[in-house]
This record gives C-alpha cells, structure tokens and sequence, in this order.
C-alpha cells in the first residue's frame, strides 16, 4: 500500500523468495495432513482388505495419488494388520504398535508431485497478480480469479504427465528403460496427447477450485483485516480465511472430484488381446466407506460427462456428492496450513528486504 494513501510501505519478495515460501508451506502441509489420510486407509481397509491389483486413492489435501497393490504380504504399510474401533483409537494403535513414523507412511510420493506442482501454482498466482494490479489497478475484484484460473491450469498441465507416468511405473514396477520404452511406444501409437489421459477431470475440478479459493480468500482476507484494523493479514486471519475459503471451494467443486477419482483409478489390462478396464468404487480421495474392484464395460477413454451420467443412474444425483465429510477434513486444513505458512514466509522475505534496504 502506498504510504501516502495512509498505509505503509508495502517491500517486494522476489520470485525466488516465493518459491521458498510455497515450498515451506508444502512439506509442512505434507507433514501435518498426510497421518489423517493414512488413518483414514487403514480403517477402510481393515474391512475391506486389499487383494493384488487393487487400488486406492492417497491424497493428502494437496495432491491426488493413486496406489496400486502389488505385494502380497501384510509388510505394505495400507496392509498392516489392526482392528481399530475409529479415528482417535487407530491414531493411538498405530503409534503404540508400529511406531509414530507409521503415520506418514505414503509421504515420499507426495512430496515429489506436491511440491514442484504447489512451487509453481502459489509463484504464478502471486506473480499474475502483480501484473494485472499493476496493469488494471489495485480494486479489481476478478484479479484473484483471473490470476487464480491461468496459475491452476498452468500447475495441473505441467504435472499431469508426471502423475500417469508415476501411476503407470508403481502399478508395473517398470525400470526407466522400460518406462522409457513404454512411453515412446505411447506417444508414437497415440500421440502426446496420451500421456494427459485424465487431465480434463482434473482442470474442470482443480481450475473452478482455485478460482472460488483464491476469490473468497481475498475478500474474506481483507474483510477480516478491516475488522481488526490492520493492513495486512495475520497468520490467524490468513488460517481462517483459507479454511473456510478453501471448504466452500470443495463443496462446489466436488462432483469433479468424484469423477476426476473414478478415472484416475481406471487400470487397463491386456488378457487374450482385449482390452479390460478395472473400475474401482469412488473413495480415498472420494471417501465413500469400502472398495470393490470389479471388471466393467466401458470404454477406455471415457469423457468427463459419460462417467457422471453413469454415477447419477447407479447412485442418484447424491452419487456425485459422495465422500464430502472426508473432502473437508482434508482440504480444510490443508488449505488454512498452506496459506496461512506461505503469508507467513512472504511477510518473513518482506522483513529480510526491508532490513536490506535500510543498509543499503
């Protein structure tokens, strides 16, 4: 804010700096939400336990990875045995009997994806942001949404293709020259396009998300500010507007996440030269209590439209709402976290910059 405006003086972070901010923001995002997931997995299996082939969905808040089951024996940590009677019960069985690193189990995976994909996501909005208030003033309402669409679609493209080629070398254990074979043969048979297979679930889920977040959290960010009568957020007020932001975004955007997981866990096999797809029931990242893994008649590429036409006719309207408690429970916290550190590093930088500036 300019200073003769009656604000202060607001010090510039770099890109650079909001890389580091961002990244922060992951792991500590990784680090406190993954134990939710990996409790919650572990309560669904016991009841339903999980056979070779099979797959689930492990998503942290942050990022959707799918798991395929390939080991036999109960050393996989979704397979350990245990009879939990609920959340609280297992959080303390798991610690007590297998260690409390049993908790985030899963985590690796998820720091690869999310990291580069948050890095790039919350460096594009910022910088976006900048631009078009330095271009259209500092009162344009859209800006967040503008800023907030092109910075998602930008994220989800780069690292769609990472995430099947990861799903495809976990569910073979391929080599990397077999990777790298199977990935030629794709492209030259099916052209680049392929290796985005799934993609247009996850832009029409993660782009109106990140539209309605980023929206909400600015206005909800500066209405707070404005209460309290401060220029600018603090760390509280950056907590509590990305959970509740970031909880009105899940809801509207959730019958995109179910379809989004019902492709993403469509597995195709070869058997006598036909083409068979392994359709798993919508949970992990949908929530929906047990799994069963069934052979189906379906089309290898199926759009968007024809997998909620076919939720809606097996589960009624409600179908494409499934799993909305365990959506919150992620994305919540997941969101006030995030936030909530990455403001907290800006402001961080923006205090190491002033302090340069006043030596130099």
């Amino acid at each position: 804010m300019d200073p003769e405006a009656g604000g202060p003086q607001i010090i510039k972070v770099t890109p650079l700096q909001q890389m580091l901010a961002s990244c922060t923001g992951a792991v500590l995002t990784s680090l406190m939400v993954t134990p939710l997931d990996v409790v919650k997995i572990r309560l669904q299996a016991q009841n339903n336990p999980f056979s070779k082939g099979k797959c689930f969905v492990y998503s942290n808040g942050l990022m959707d990875h799918v798991c395929v089951c390939e080991e036999e024996s109960n050393k996989a940590w979704y397979k350990k045995p245990g009879c939990f009677r609920g959340t609280l019960d297992a959080f303390l069985k798991i610690t007590r009997n297998e260690g409390i690193k049993s908790l985030w189990s899963g985590l690796p995976p998820t720091l690869v994806m999310a990291v580069p994909a948050t890095v790039i996501y919350f460096t594009c909005y910022d910088q976006l942001t900048d631009l078009l208030r330095s271009k259209l003033g500092e009162n344009g309402s859209y800006i967040p949404i503008v800023a907030g669409i092109v910075a998602r679609f930008g994220a989800v493209t780069v690292i769609s293709p990472l995430e099947l080629i990861r799903t495809k070398m976990q569910s073979n254990k391929f080599s990397y020259k077999e990777l790298h074979q199977f990935v030629s043969k794709r492209v030259s048979e099916d052209g680049w396009i392929s290796l985005w297979r799934g993609w247009a679930p996850t832009v029409l889920r993660d782009v109106p998300f990140s539209a309605m977040y980023w929206y909400n959290y600015e206005v909800l960010k500066k209405w707070l500010c404005e209460k309290s009568g401060l220029y600018e957020p603090t760390f509280m007020i950056s907590f509590t507007s990305g959970a509740l932001s970031g909880s009105f975004a899940a809801v509207a955007t959730l019958p995109f996440d179910v379809v989004k997981t019902q492709k993403q866990t469509q597995l195709w096999m070869y058997e006598s030269h036909k083409i068979q797809i392994l359709s798993l029931d919508c949970w992990g990242g949908c929530g929906a209590v047990g799994t069963s893994t069934r052979a189906v008649s379906m089309p290898l590429h199926m759009s968007t439209w024809a997998i909620m036409k076919n939720i809606v006719a097996k589960n009624g309207f409600p179908g494409l709402f499934s799993g909305l408690i365990p959506r919150l429970i992620k994305i919540a916290p997941a969101c006030a976290i995030m936030i909530s550190t990455y403001e907290f590093g800006k402001v961080f930088f923006q205090k190491q910059n002033a302090r340069k500036q006043q030596y130099q």
